[in-house]
Formats: structure tokens, sequence, C-alpha cells
């Protein structure tokens, strides 16, 4: 039995769809980009930690607009603004050296994983959410691990960096398993 999605959900799983294609691509290019350049902290690795959060930003706000007409954005709002508290954060923070980097890198992904896990759940009946919600979960636990990284004797950017790769991964399978829907079928 093939059930038909409503033309709202359909509609929402399509720009759904696209949204989560361009995180999987731009996750990974800054990934490769700062596995290539991040052995220290410098200004250039500070602006890429930047701007992971304010890519963060103006994806919420699509998936926002995108999803009006499905449910509540509320959730969404509140992550841009904490995405946009955290960009600045670690703006402040790469002054300050890699444990201030990992410690507010790590709150977001905690706080930011909480609100994608919220997100997910609530989107399940669209389909294609599960890879949301396992990523959301992970996000909380490497947060955890990147704060508690911030006070190793010599602690490094590297695993901060690989937190995007299993990400863009989740929004790649995400992105394909809403194709169903997003079809209307």
């Amino acid at each position: 039995m093939t059930t038909v999605a409503a033309p709202g959900i359909s509609t929402t799983a399509a720009a759904l769809r696209q949204l989560y294609f361009v995180r999987f691509a731009f996750a990974i290019v800054w990934a490769g980009v700062m596995l290539a350049i991040a052995d220290e902290l410098n200004p250039l690795v500070g602006a890429l930690f930047v701007l992971y959060p304010l890519f963060d930003v103006a994806a919420a706000l699509v998936d926002a607009r995108s999803s009006r007409g499905t449910g509540s954005p509320a959730l969404l709002y509140l992550n841009v603004a904490v995405s946009s508290l955290a960009a600045a954060g670690l703006a402040v923070a790469s002054a300050s050296g890699i444990p201030a980097v990992l410690r507010v890198w790590g709150a977001w992904a905690v706080v930011a994983g909480v609100i994608q896990l919220i997100v997910a759940v609530n989107r399940r009946k669209m389909g294609g959410q599960w890879p949301m919600i396992f990523s959301g979960g992970l996000s909380v636990l490497a947060g955890g691990s990147f704060v508690a990284a911030a006070s190793a004797a010599e602690p490094a950017l590297a695993n901060a960096v690989g937190y995007a790769i299993p990400g863009a991964v989740f929004f790649l399978i995400a992105a394909i398993r809403l194709g169903r829907t997003a079809k209307g079928n």
C-alpha cells in the first residue's frame, strides 16, 4: 500500500531535500579545508570555525521558511539565535586559544544537537528523519566530548573538525530518504 503525502508535506520535503544536499556539500568542503589547514589556531582557522555556525543560521532560516506550512518553526528560530551566539562566541574564543574554541564549539554542538533532535522527532511523519534524529543525538555526545577535550594537556582541533563529516553523511542520507516524500509518494 502506497501512501500519498499531503501537498504541504511533499513541498516541504522537496525543499528540505535540496537544503540537506547543500548542507552535505558545505560540511564536506568545510571539513576538507579545515583538515588541510587546522594544525594550529590562526585567524583563518578561527574564521572558518565562525563560518560553520553562520552557515547553520542561514540553513535554519531557509528551513523555517520552507516548513512554515507543516509545523511551527519556533525551534528553528531558536537555533538561529543559538548558532548566532555560537559564531560570536567562537570569534572571541579564537583569540583565547584552542581550549576556549573547543568549549564554545562543544556547547554549541550540544544545544544545536538537542534542537535538531527535537525538530527531527516532530517531523517523523514526513519520513527521512531518522538520520537527523541520529545526527542530533550524535551532536549532543560529540559536543560533550569537545568540552571535555578542552581540558586535555594538549587539546587539538582535529576532532572538532571531524565532527562535520558524520553530520554531512547524515544530511546526505536524509536527503536521499526524503526523495519519496518529495515526490508525493
